[in-house]
């Protein structure tokens, strides 16, 4: 197999596809040249293909990824020991429209559950909202005693528990009410029981506000306070909702129906060259047949930032997108934080150096799409194509906001390997073959056999009918594990 890729012809390093030796003299796969190591090289990390002067930018994926601080020779290792970010903060952008077009495709389909607004579900789960962490164990009690109820349509109970719901101010706690009522009118939902305490802050009836219409037939509103028996009480409402869903089958969805979240953690050297680039040949594929795809991981953005504003659709989108970065970096400012503090030390050790070489790799998860529209934290998408959403790189939070924007699946690429899964199907991809054979139980896609042959379009092609499987009720590894749960973004004072 290759063993040193080169990603653009104009940069001045190349990846490990493997471990090297000091004294190799290896080859740079897709070009004409080799280089001769002057140390080890793990996979994953960067190699110097020429003298590399102190002060220089390297370049990487066509782009700089930072800055010399010592004269590299050419074979030598290129990390956090010789480079440097060129990132700072207070920058200015120019929109500069690339205008990408991707040519529409015939739609494709898959059996999923309709739902009464027009939307469809990939699962038909009966839910249970606690609207305050006071009510979590009742919720998880519930749900126990709910396993009863599975069959005949009813494919799972789960009860997503959160500290929030009291105690909190401002944006904290509207952020709060809303992402639960958008859980509460979630396409995966079959049933949906809201279960409140009855004193707090985001009650029962605040997150109803914020429903907005939702199909009484299949939600059912509990205060504990309220009631003698409230696992009694509640286990009826149940009952109510499992006969409900009781005849719910799968019929034939268009995948213009189908949303779909970006997101990506513990990444390392190669999740730019083969995973990520895979979801985004993938997102391209969705968005051509008619589908949503949602990226997020703002802080992951910076330093590559600039790629997706000149893909907006119009000046006001690329305007929407220099708000989603420069409030995002007025956010770590103003808690006295450094902006690009990041990577973190698993992506150091698998070979990613700076914030630049990360957000360059990771926005290789949205494709070459126009960026149609941006959200807010919170925001449900109302726009076909690739949508960008406020959300920070934590990997639970940004994955449950992707859920409560309406995706109906997230996929995850990594290159260290993690078990969590979101509120949805969590569709692990694995950047390298090793994580995925070391970790099968957590991996659902390998995508690191990209550099052992193929072309990224036949991986897209691949994970493209994958994830149709997933949407038609195939088990992801997070859910065959019992993996799931929600976590909400909090920023502000808790009284």
């Amino acid at each position: 197999m290759n063993e040193l890729i080169r990603i653009n012809s104009n940069d001045m390093v190349a990846v490990a596809l493997t471990p090297l030796k000091a004294g190799s003299v290896v080859h740079v796969a897709g070009t004409d040249s080799s280089v001769t190591l002057t140390e080890d090289i793990s996979m994953g990390h960067k190699v110097a293909l020429r003298n590399i002067s102190g002060g220089e930018s390297v370049i990487k994926y066509g782009f700089p990824i930072g800055q010399a601080t010592a004269d590299i020779k050419a074979g030598s290792h290129v990390h956090t020991h010789n480079l440097r970010t060129l990132l700072s903060s207070g920058l200015t952008y120019t929109y500069n429209p690339t205008k990408p077009a991707l040519q529409a495709q015939e739609h494709t389909y898959f059996k999923g559950y309709a739902r009464e607004d027009g939307r469809a579900g990939v699962r038909n789960e009966l839910w249970i909202i606690p609207t305050v962490g006071c009510v979590n164990d009742i919720a998880e009690t519930l749900a126990r005693k709910a396993q009863s109820l599975l069959g005949g349509g009813v494919e799972n109970v789960r009860a997503f528990t959160h500290p929030y719901g009291c105690s909190q101010l401002g944006d904290d706690q509207e952020h709060t009410r809303t992402i639960l009522a958008n859980f509460a009118t979630h396409p995966n939902a079959g049933g949906v029981l809201v279960l409140g305490l009855g004193c707090e802050n985001s009650g029962v009836s605040e997150i109803q506000k914020r429903m907005g219409s939702f199909d009484a037939r299949r939600t059912r509103f509990l205060i504990a306070q309220d009631v003698e028996d409230e696992l009694e009480t509640g286990f009826h409402l149940l009952e109510e909702l499992a006969g409900v869903m009781r005849n719910d089958v799968r019929v034939s969805c268009d995948s213009s129906k189908l949303v779909v979240g970006l997101k990506c953690g513990g990444s390392d050297g190669l999740s730019g060259i083969t995973a990520n680039p895979t979801i985004g040949g993938f997102s391209d594929l969705l968005i051509s047949r008619g589908g949503t795809t949602i990226l997020t991981e703002v802080p992951e953005m910076f330093g590559a930032e600039t790629i997706l504003m000149n893909r907006c659709k119009d000046k006001a989108t690329f305007e929407k997108t220099v708000r989603l970065i420069n409030d995002f970096k007025h956010y770590f400012e103003a808690s006295g934080q450094p902006v690009y503090e990041n990577p973190s030390p698993g992506n150091k050790a698998g070979g990613i150096t700076t914030l630049e070489d990360k957000a360059l790799g990771c926005t290789q998860k949205s494709g070459s799409a126009t960026v149609v529209d941006v959200l807010n934290y919170a925001d449900k998408v109302t726009v076909k194509g690739l949508n960008l959403l406020s959300a920070p790189g934590n990997d639970l939070v940004a994955s449950t906001a992707l859920a409560a924007a309406g995706a109906q699946i997230v996929l995850f690429s990594t290159g260290r390997g993690t078990p969590f899964g979101c509120p949805v199907p969590t569709v692990k991809i694995s950047s390298n073959s090793a994580l995925a054979q070391h970790k099968a139980k957590w991996i659902d896609f390998n995508a690191g056999t990209l550099v052992e042959g193929g072309t990224l379009q036949e991986k897209s092609n691949e994970l493209y009918k994958f994830v149709m499987e997933i949407a038609e009720g195939r088990k992801t590894r997070n859910e065959i594990n019992g993996f799931q749960g929600m976590a909400i973004f909090k920023t502000g004072t808790t009284l």
